[in-house]
């Protein structure tokens, strides 16, 4: 069962931006820490950018200024805004959820969407 969906991946020229979307259920969207990995061609799975439950958010060096996550309760959605996107922003993108220490001792695990295909060419 997918428990975290992602949509919004595609083509775009370099220069150009994309809005990544991921759902979750409410009980994950209001416990769980979330946020984006991204994983190029041949290489490691790499944080992009995480967001707490009450709005902080963290960013890959990388990616300071030109990406902002947020999230709106009301769908229970996060979403990563992508501007100025380079070649090598190229990656499946992921979707991440962190349960918190209290639910961690109790088994729960972190959860990954499918990933979302972006690819940033002319």
């Amino acid at each position: 069962q997918v428990q975290l969906v992602e949509s919004g991946g595609g083509l775009v020229q370099p220069g150009g931006s994309l809005r990544l979307s991921c759902a979750a259920s409410r009980t994950i969207f209001s416990l769980y820490t979330m946020g984006w990995y991204r994983q190029a061609p041949g290489e490691q799975r790499e944080l992009v950018a995480t967001i707490s439950t009450r709005g902080i958010s963290n960013y890959a060096d990388s990616d300071k200024g030109r990406f902002a996550i947020s999230r709106d309760g009301a769908k229970n959605t996060i979403y990563l805004q992508m501007n100025s996107l380079k070649p090598e922003d190229t990656a499946v993108y992921y979707c991440y959820a962190d349960p918190p220490p209290e639910l961690r001792t109790s088994g729960y695990r972190e959860l990954w969407g499918l990933g979302t295909l972006v690819t940033v060419s002319t």
